[in-house]
């Protein structure tokens, strides 16, 4: 289980990849992996943005993905997961979070990945503020319900 908070823009293909290729104990054991990446939108709330700056306790936030992690390997058998994100100042079409789990069936790399990636948004201490086109700023309240 690898997580990693990043102030660079990262390549999810390529941190997959590489992780896949240090973790030798995986190989041959999983039958699917489920990979969800999250990127910048330019619009919210119905205003075009421009870019976002993304803030995060150090410290508090990764502990907190380990929990989360911890959480969704005690309930579907993972082999193993990997969970980037993002911080500081980010532009539309960046890649924000990258979520991966390996597991033996889809159903549950399925249902891991989505719980990790709805505990994260929820869960996880990050804040967002967005620059909006028109030069306004404004810090972001909640964030986008994942089942909508």
């Amino acid at each position: 289980m690898d997580i990693k908070i990043c102030a660079e823009p990262f390549d999810p293909w390529q941190e997959i990849q590489g992780h896949q290729h240090s973790a030798n104990n995986m190989a041959g054991k999983f039958g699917a992996t489920s990979i969800f990446i999250g990127t910048m939108r330019d619009f919210n709330e119905g205003d075009d943005v421009k870019g976002m700056t993304l803030e995060h306790y150090p410290g508090m936030t990764e502990k907190q993905l380990e929990k989360i992690v911890a959480e969704a390997a005690r309930q579907w058998p993972v082999i193993d997961v990997l969970v980037v994100h993002r911080v500081g100042d980010i532009l539309p079409n960046d890649p924000i979070v990258l979520v991966a789990v390996w597991t033996s069936h889809r159903g549950d790399a399925f249902d891991a990945s989505r719980y990790i990636m709805e505990a994260l948004k929820s869960r996880a201490p990050f804040w967002k503020k967005e620059l909006l086109k028109s030069q306004a700023e404004r810090w972001l309240e909640k964030n986008t319900d994942g089942y909508s």
